[in-house]
């Protein structure tokens, strides 16, 4: 069984970088395309990046496009989502996504991926 751990969601200030992990066990990652998802208070899960199955390829949205970067490290089994120049808006509920061996590009559909984190938490103070 395929698991998924977030790490490093914190309180910062506006303005302040922050890099989050997402730690896989059960399997290789290296097949399997990967996304990072939040959710804000009050709001729809929102697609926020996306990574190929090989690292070829990346996606973001538009709302942290130049600012958020994500990469991953097969070697870990691990992607990171590094985040600059936070602003109060990426306040959410940060969740890894991962795809099962589908050689899938930077998918930005939350309907593709079939493994979940339980989420970290990133509050941004104003």
């Amino acid at each position: 069984q395929v698991q998924l751990v977030e790490s490093g969601g914190r309180l910062v200030q506006a303005g302040d970088s922050l890099r989050l992990s997402c730690a896989a066990s059960g399997r290789t990652l290296s097949k399997s395309a990967m996304g990072w998802f939040r959710q804000a208070p009050g709001k729809d899960r929102e697609f926020a990046a996306a990574i190929s199955w090989n690292g070829g390829s990346t996606n973001y949205a538009d709302s942290v496009k130049g600012r958020f970067t994500i990469s991953r490290d097969n070697d870990k089994n691990t992607v990171y989502l590094q985040m600059n120049s936070l602003i109060p808006e990426d306040t959410a509920v940060y969740y890894c996504a991962a795809d099962a061996d589908r050689y899938r590009g930077a998918e930005i559909a939350d309907s593709v991926y079939e493994y979940w984190g339980q989420g970290t938490q990133v509050t941004v103070s104003s």
